[in-house]
């Protein structure tokens, strides 16, 4: 008889204290600070997009509010080398790895410049079909086998993408070719306006790795310390030729699914209080006040430093003069058919003779 478990990771209670020994990185305050400030700043910019869009000046968004921790802790375990295949909801681990704030707005206000971002070039680009980048994830990381180079690739994707074929036809293609590949799925418990326990009847979402072949844990998705600890063994096992992993983020999503939505309609506002308690930035904000590592007037520098940042990017992106419309036709063919090569001119205010 077959026997499996799956392992729960967690380090920072939600009152900030320690609940076993920390990971060795734990001692570097510096990479904690950095971990910290990435949150704070994530959260400030969702802010910023969200009062953007109300006014009509971006596009639908999807904020991080409760789950920082997921795509920083994430993004801080790679290499440059790696490759990202994210959702809409990532913009964390974007930022981590270069991506400039206004570079976002552009792709959320409808410009695809936002595409040709300062981060790596092999990352890819946001997924808002739901689950559709995990085959695309498992296909570059099975040319990254094939090639034989020492490079993962890591699909993060929310808790009903799980729900989908896509995810387990990816899963199961990369446990049957061991790939070097990390899936991380953000059990944030709501896929849109429909609770975990209606989409699935598993006690865990980590256990659906175990049928494809290959280790699945359970993550305190509030903790930054276990999701960075959770995805540097994942990240490591997966480049030494050990096949793939499957990290569950437990978290909770505080905000609205998408600034298009009203969780208000679905979900009691006691719930989403209750959870507030176990927020990230707060939880890791409380042991380097504990730990001597921050103080007050950091929080200040800090407040007014990511302001700063936020606002100039806003206003970088605003100042960006639009494209002309007839540029939607430029990357549609590699020789534009007539019909349409016609219809471009006339957007253009070309007259044909």
């Amino acid at each position: 008889m077959a026997r499996f478990e799956v392992r729960h990771r967690n380090y920072l209670a939600p009152d900030g204290s320690i609940q076993r020994p920390l990971p060795s990185f734990a001692s570097d305050s510096k990479l904690l600070i950095e971990l910290y400030r990435s949150m704070v700043l994530l959260r400030l910019f969702d802010r910023k997009a969200v009062a953007l869009q109300r006014t009509g000046r971006l596009g639908t968004y999807a904020v991080s509010l409760g789950q920082e921790a997921v795509s920083v802790g994430i993004a801080s375990a790679m290499r440059e080398e790696d490759v990202l295949l994210p959702s809409y909801r990532d913009n964390g681990a974007l930022l981590w790895r270069g991506v400039k704030l206004e570079e976002i707005l552009l792709f959320w206000g409808g410009d695809e410049r936002g595409n040709q971002f300062s981060g790596p070039v092999h990352d890819f680009p946001f997924c808002v079909p739901v689950g559709s980048q995990a085959p695309h994830a498992a296909g570059v990381a099975y040319a990254l086998k094939l090639r034989k180079e020492p490079r993962v690739a890591v699909c993060l994707f929310g808790d009903g993408a799980t729900s989908k074929g896509d995810v387990y036809e990816a899963m199961n293609f990369a446990g049957v070719h061991k790939l070097p590949l990390v899936f991380v799925v953000a059990n944030n418990q709501w896929a849109i306006s429909v609770p975990l326990r209606l989409q699935t009847a598993c006690e865990t979402l980590a256990q659906k790795a175990i049928a494809a072949g290959f280790l699945g844990e359970q993550v305190d998705g509030s903790d930054v310390v276990a999701m960075r600890a959770a995805a540097e063994e994942a990240v490591a096992a997966a480049r030494d030729g050990n096949g793939p992993r499957f990290i569950e983020a437990v978290t909770y999503r505080l905000g609205d699914h998408t600034t298009s939505d009203d969780a208000a309609r679905y979900r009691p506002a006691e719930e989403v209080q209750v959870h507030w308690k176990e927020e990230p930035i707060a939880r890791l904000r409380t042991y380097l006040v504990a730990q001597k590592m921050w103080s007050k007037a950091d929080e200040e520098r800090l407040a007014a430093e990511c302001h700063e940042r936020v606002e100039a990017a806003a206003e970088r992106y605003l100042a960006t003069v639009p494209r002309r419309p007839e540029t939607i036709f430029d990357h549609l063919f590699a020789d534009l058919p007539e019909a349409y090569a016609a219809q471009r001119r006339e957007l253009a205010g070309e007259h044909d003779a």
